[in-house]
């Protein structure tokens, strides 16, 4: 079984690639924890963990999800973490995490897929995209196989930045970075609602047609990339920045 977390695609564009080289079944978690559903999960197939990777780990918010459902039938567990670079010591995290469920930690490994993190990063154009989601697909297929074969990923060289990264940064920036304050809504603003919508955490509100944000927000930036009018800036440094939906 897959379960997916995915703010503007990427990763529920690797897992149905997944569920397709594999034979096996995908779900999306974004919209379980939305509606705070923790119901047992039973698998026959190793389970398969599809998401983006946060400062380096897997988002806190699937974290918390995964640590409260249960997985029962095969203990085997992977983690595929899509990101811009890499996922710096996210695998201990994650065996962790396994470990205190009592499930088999079978590897966590990274493939690259375009930039969605418009709030401190630069969006890919349309056609650097396409680029980065091609070139994907070959790593997409040897990750299959090795879980279709039953074999544990391959351990990275994790190194000391690696250690930092995932550890003191990744605590930073949750208590600095993660915040909904900088986010705005402009004169495009339609009062369409997708903002509302889309949001994991049931965050954004309208308000006179226009979107409020409350202080539970992840940084997905499923609201701001997925606006069909553009119509929400992250502070400055949103302005002109093309925004990113997998086109897949």
């Amino acid at each position: 079984m897959i379960l997916h977390f995915s703010g503007t695609g990427n990763s529920e564009y690797v897992a149905k690639r997944l569920a397709k080289e594999i034979g096996d079944e995908e779900i999306n978690v974004f919209s379980k924890i939305r509606s705070s559903d923790y119901t047992t999960l039973n698998s026959s197939l190793p389970f398969v963990v599809v998401c983006p990777t946060y400062s380096w780990r897997i988002p806190r918010i699937l974290e918390k999800w995964l640590e409260a459902t249960e997985l029962s039938g095969n203990s085997n567990i992977y983690f595929v973490m899509t990101c811009g670079g890499n996922i710096g010591n996210a695998g201990a995290y994650c065996e962790k995490l396994c470990r205190k469920k009592g499930l088999t930690y079978m590897g966590c490994k990274n493939i690259v897929m375009p930039e969605n993190y418009i709030a401190m990063f630069r969006t890919p154009s349309t056609q650097e995209a396409s680029s980065i989601i091609l070139e994907a697909e070959q790593p997409v297929i040897e990750t299959a196989k090795c879980i279709v074969g039953g074999k544990p990923f391959s351990k990275a060289r994790i190194t000391l930045i690696d250690k930092l990264s995932s550890g003191i940064i990744n605590d930073a920036f949750y208590l600095l970075f993660i915040s909904a304050k900088k986010f705005r809504s402009t004169d495009k603003c339609i009062s369409c609602g997708k903002c509302v919508s889309v949001c994991p955490l049931s965050n954004i509100s309208l308000t006179d047609g226009k979107p409020v944000w409350g202080q539970n927000c992840t940084h997905c930036m499923a609201c701001i990339n997925r606006c069909p009018k553009e119509a929400i800036e992250y502070g400055r440094h949103s302005k002109g920045l093309p925004r990113y939906v997998c086109p897949k």
